[in-house]
């Protein structure tokens, strides 16, 4: 893992950034003259934050349909302008997308909500989740496991997105008619911190006129047991990402239904990627799966359709 934030990049960071292949970017150096690598004491390429800014850019107008012939004669102002104007037609995202990488890398908050709200001008915040954040945020996995970004630009940029999803959560508080018969419990189990699909599936429920009740992280079956005294016909949902291990997620859907639901009034329902552990056939009564949080919204109009 990396110990320091990155201020000096090799061809293969480029390259991963970028989705250009470090032979192409070798090609247009020497061919075109782009960007302008330091040498080590060991005459290895490295690249400073402005060059990859500037491959960034490149990599927007050569992906729009631009020749990296015409680009590499372009001056960077020039260049800059075209990349703007991309932002207002259809390849914004692509931009929207480098910019929110730059953020990150630089730890800068301002640059992360600058690049938010100009998008969110033009898209509601289900059109940024699913086209803007969503492939943001698989890049981001990508990048950690070329090692890319450290561990601090991955909490940093997550806090980020959770605010995002807070905030819009907090707005359709007031503007939907609430359903009052069905109770939804949102939670994640023990050891387990990887909350922003869960956080924008409560999102999405509220939207939807739901009455949702959001526990979030790592938390305890236990804490939950107080909650069948005060609501009837319960549907607890969770997001099994790493715990419980497969081992242990039929001790865990017992313990769910001894503590939890042993009168059978209630439902589990379960997201993630653990799910593909489960056997279909073993799965109890009350117990519903799902692979995709599209998946279980798309399940979701029909309860309030009962509730009307």
């Amino acid at each position: 893992m990396m110990n320091k934030v990155k201020r000096e990049f090799s061809i293969r960071d480029l390259a991963n950034l970028s989705g250009i292949k470090a032979h192409t970017i070798r090609i247009w150096e020497k061919r075109y003259n782009l960007l302008a690598p330091e040498r080590t004491s060991t005459n290895i390429r490295t690249y400073s934050l402005s060059s990859l800014q500037q491959l960034l850019n490149i990599t927007l107008l050569y992906n729009a349909g631009n020749k990296i012939s015409k680009i590499a004669k372009l001056p960077q102002d020039e260049v800059q302008q075209m990349v703007r104007e991309l932002a207002e037609s259809k390849n914004k995202n692509n931009l929207t997308i480098a910019n929110l990488k730059l953020a990150m890398i630089n730890f800068d908050e301002k640059a992360f909500y600058d690049t938010y709200h100009h998008i969110a001008d033009k898209l509601s915040f289900r059109e940024i989740w699913h086209e803007v954040l969503l492939p943001f945020l698989d890049e981001i996995g990508l990048l950690w496991q070329t090692d890319l970004i450290c561990p601090s630009q991955e909490h940093f940029i997550s806090h980020l997105i959770k605010q995002l999803i807070f905030a819009n959560t907090y707005s359709v508080k007031d503007q939907v008619q609430e359903h009052k018969d069905k109770t939804y419990v949102l939670f994640l189990p023990d050891n387990e911190i990887h909350e922003l699909g869960l956080l924008y599936l409560n999102y999405e429920m509220r939207l939807m006129g739901l009455t949702t009740i959001y526990l979030g992280q790592a938390t305890p079956l236990e804490a939950m047991e107080d909650l069948i005294l005060y609501f009837n016909n319960i549907i607890f949902i969770s997001y099994f990402t790493v715990s419980p291990p497969p081992d242990r997620i039929k001790e865990y859907i017992e313990n769910f239904q001894h503590l939890i639901n042993s009168e059978n009034k209630h439902e589990l329902w379960i997201l993630g990627q653990q799910v593909r552990h489960m056997e279909s056939n073993n799965i109890p009564t009350g117990v519903k799966t799902f692979n995709t949080i599209k998946a279980t919204i798309n399940a979701l109009p029909q309860l309030v359709q009962e509730h009307k």
